[in-house]
């Protein structure tokens, strides 16, 4: 039997097989970010993945910033995401809630009204995004964040960590990538301030390893992991070393004991994420970014990680564990249902079958 579906241990949480579901934005949320009905089916049918990590989702009103995607920091948030862990439990699943808090890569028009948009510096980021009351829009102008604002956001994440174990979540990962208030806490480009929280790369990341801190000291450490991938210039990030403020991190939380590390393979040229994270954390390591089921396991057999997640393979295959399992054939994705409401091109894959292998371009 392949690496991959051996059980694992990562923290205190127990994987049947070493097949990670990676968190991917939507857009399915309803009004208020809540999560609707047909979530709850997305994620039942794939709970036969050793972990789901569900989608980023914002610890207060003011980490929303992309259109219909969900929070978990009012009561009604909680409740409704109860019966997405309670779907993928009951068919022997185990899931943790990405927390994302999206930072200066947002517009006011996906956010409630009255909710800021924050960053370490009053800079905008060079990007656009879509909003459905507007289209395209570009970023708004964020309001640096003061020390107490810091202490407040921090806050909201060890609160969102208390709110995603009462929603039934088996624990939380944090987003430490694609531009968002982490990372541009981490990066040089992104973060321009003269405090504890800026200059260094040890004060760079202190933001994410005092977030990490919180939530550890609220829920756990062996149920808190974090996601990074080293140079990912997604969202207008900039950073004159990405590997040395990825090692940073890594070594500043090295201490907590956490869960696992769930790196990403880097788009730069010759930075080895996945050997980075194998010399500066301590944690169970769960591979990302371009796996295959062959890939994946040489990967596991020759040491490089503990896990795999995929991304991609997950959207059309809500069984990939058994396709993998059984050498079948994998489906193919629609690109243009990737975001829109609705069930179409989210919970509609069916589990195998011949007309379910078309590739829609």
């Amino acid at each position: 039997m392949s690496i991959l579906f051996e059980p694992l241990r990562l923290g205190d949480l127990q994987l049947a097989n070493r097949i990670v579901m990676a968190p991917m934005t939507r857009s399915r949320a309803g009004s208020d970010a809540l999560p609707g009905a047909e979530m709850v089916e997305y994620y039942r049918q794939r709970a036969s993945a050793g972990l789901i990590v569900a989608e980023g989702t914002a610890p207060s009103a003011s980490g929303l910033g992309y259109c219909r995607t969900p929070a978990i920091y009012s009561r009604e948030q909680v409740a409704a995401w109860r019966k997405v862990t309670d779907a993928v439990h009951g068919q022997g699943g185990r899931i943790v809630l990405q927390l994302m808090h999206v930072g200066r890569a947002a517009s006011h028009h996906n956010k409630p009204r009255g909710a800021a948009t924050v960053a370490p510096s009053a800079l905008r980021a060079g990007t656009r995004l879509f909003t459905d009351a507007a289209g395209m829009a570009d970023t708004d102008e964020p309001q640096a964040l003061t020390l107490e604002g810091i202490a407040e956001v921090i806050d909201d994440y060890r609160q969102a960590a208390i709110n995603a174990r009462e929603a039934g979540f088996d624990g939380v990962e944090l987003h430490c990538t694609s531009g968002y208030l982490p990372m541009q806490f981490m990066a040089s480009g992104s973060n321009r301030r003269e405090d504890a929280y800026g200059g260094s790369a040890a004060n760079r990341v202190r933001f994410a390893k005092e977030v990490l801190q919180a939530m550890a000291a609220a829920i756990g450490a062996g149920r808190v992991g974090y996601r990074q991938c080293p140079g990912n210039p997604y969202n207008d990030i900039d950073d004159a070393d990405p590997a040395a403020t990825a090692a940073a991190l890594c070594d500043a939380v090295a201490p907590l004991g956490l869960a696992y590390l769930h790196i990403m393979r880097s788009p730069l040229p010759g930075l080895d994420a996945f050997a980075l994270a194998r010399q500066h954390s301590s944690s169970g390591l769960i591979l990302n970014d371009g796996f295959d089921g062959e890939s994946a396991r040489a990967a596991l057999e020759a040491g490089e990680g503990d896990a795999v997640s995929f991304g991609r393979h997950f959207i059309a295959n809500p069984d990939l564990v058994e396709r993998l399992l059984r050498g079948l054939p994998l489906a193919g994705f629609d690109r243009h249902t990737l975001y829109t409401p609705g069930a179409r091109g989210y919970s509609d894959y069916p589990a195998y079958q011949a007309a379910s292998l078309e590739v829609t371009p």
